[in-house]
């Protein structure tokens, strides 16, 4: 029964939040809107540990310590990328 209000989460939709998800930085009812998609979903429970496996990995980059040009160049290919998805 899904309640009135409700709206699951798409794959699509969980890309685009995963950032949030991971910095914990999302409110309590959409991280659960989160967690429910991704217990009955193998591709973005992968996707999930792969960016959280980046963030160990890498650390984290602020905005401002990138130069405009190579943000310009990463936010194309993010672009880019999210549109043949």
């Amino acid at each position: 029964m899904r309640l009135p209000g409700r709206r699951d989460v798409a794959c699509q939709e969980l890309v685009e939040l995963a950032t949030p998800y991971l910095e914990g930085t999302m409110g309590r009812r959409e991280r659960a809107r989160v967690e429910r998609h991704l217990a009955g979903c193998d591709g973005c429970q992968a996707y999930v540990e792969q960016m959280r496996a980046t963030l160990r990995l890498v650390g984290r980059v602020e905005v401002e310590a990138v130069p405009e040009e190579t943000r310009a160049a990463l936010l194309t290919a993010f672009r880019a990328a999210t549109r043949s998805g």
